[in-house]
């Protein structure tokens, strides 16, 4: 949509509280799919809608089907592709991605989320200090807990440089 459009849409949006889950992965792929070059890669305008205070979460909806075959359902693998399709690589905005997969559809569905005793208890455990290095990185998933449930456990990784000096 062009800018004079959009100027006169996203306020409208934000609004009728209307939340927007762009899926990067498949958007990309399948916008502009068909032009000549340059091609255009199709995802909304993220910042500007969360600028106007629209709730915005990521998406993946294709999960190895016709329209995006590579499809895996890793929300971390989401949210490393959203925030550069987005532009989104500043501290607060690398941030604001990782909620963008977990907290905000959760919100966005109604669903009760966090950590505290009486909760559902679905969560993943990931071998990084600090969000920003989880989505830098996209380290081992050390426990995946469903319901309560270990459904997968891995081992830290082990990691060396060897620069040669």
């Amino acid at each position: 949509m062009d800018n004079f459009y959009v100027a006169k849409l996203i306020p409208l949006i934000a609004e009728a509280r209307v939340a927007a889950i762009p899926t990067p992965p498949t958007n990309i792929t399948l916008q502009g799919r068909m032009d000549s070059y340059p091609k255009r890669r199709g995802l909304t305008r993220v910042s500007e809608l969360r600028a106007a205070g629209v709730t915005v979460a990521l998406g993946q909806d294709c999960v190895r089907d016709p329209w995006y075959p590579l499809g895996s359902g890793d929300m971390l693998e989401v949210a490393h592709m959203g925030l550069h399709v987005a532009l989104m690589t500043a501290p607060d905005a690398m941030r604001a991605a990782l909620d963008m997969v977990t907290r905000t559809p959760a919100e966005i569905m109604g669903r009760d989320f966090g950590l505290a005793p009486g909760k559902r208890a679905s969560l993943v455990i990931l071998d990084a200090p600090d969000p920003i290095e989880a989505l830098r990185l996209r380290p081992s998933r050390l426990w995946v807990i469903s319901g309560g449930r270990v459904v997968c456990r891995a081992q830290p990784e082990t990691r060396g440089l060897d620069a040669g000096f």
